[in-house]
């Protein structure tokens, strides 16, 4: 997000959350891309705020979560002291989510990221839900690349690569004729958190 939106960001989280009943009067950041994630305080719930172009994204999440959770996925839940929605606020879309605290950092064992990544495959499979197919997060993308306006601290080298890449990959994967593929937020050290 770029550093301009983060206060209008925090405000729109804030005002969300205690438009929901939710008591808050602070914010930590917790992620920074092209979604803000916020832990709330002090209700101790988590923001995840997006220009309200990622709407459709936001709802497509908020209705995965909802499915995920009743099959037990190690996923993280969204906010059980509201309503699951999402809130539009200033020009961004806001979701609450449970927040979890962390234990103690270590590296996660190959076993123990396969049997999370087991877990999650196993949820998935009892769903049925129209998902967004890989072209359309990768034509995405390429618009967050491809706009000068939404990613304006981009190096113009590192904005070619980037564009090249998505363009080839998209290419060797369409080409490569197989059957739908499918992306989703598997646990990889990026997104897996260890709690109790």
């Amino acid at each position: 997000m770029q550093a301009s939106e983060v206060p209008r960001a925090v405000a729109a989280a804030l005002s969300s959350a205690a438009a929901l009943g939710l008591m808050v009067d602070d914010a930590i950041v917790l992620h920074d891309s092209n979604r803000f994630v916020l832990r709330l305080l002090p209700c101790d719930s988590v923001a995840r705020v997006a220009s309200v172009v990622h709407q459709a994204g936001a709802a497509f999440e908020v209705e995965l979560a909802q499915r995920l959770a009743k099959t037990e996925s190690p996923i993280a839940t969204l906010d059980p002291r509201v309503a699951p929605q999402i809130s539009v606020h200033d020009g961004f879309v806001v979701t609450l989510w449970t927040y979890y605290e962390g234990v103690p950092p270590r590296a996660v064992a190959p076993a123990e990221y396969a049997h999370a990544l087991a877990r999650l495959h196993a949820g998935m499979r009892q769903i049925d839900m129209a998902t967004p197919h890989f072209t359309d997060r990768v034509a995405e993308a390429q618009w967050l690349v491809d706009s000068r306006d939404h990613t304006p601290d981009l190096p113009d080298a590192e904005r070619e690569l980037l564009s090249n890449t998505l363009r080839s990959l998209r290419r060797a994967v369409v080409e490569r004729g197989g059957a739908e593929q499918l992306l989703h937020g598997e646990p990889h050290p990026g997104n897996l958190l260890r709690t109790r």
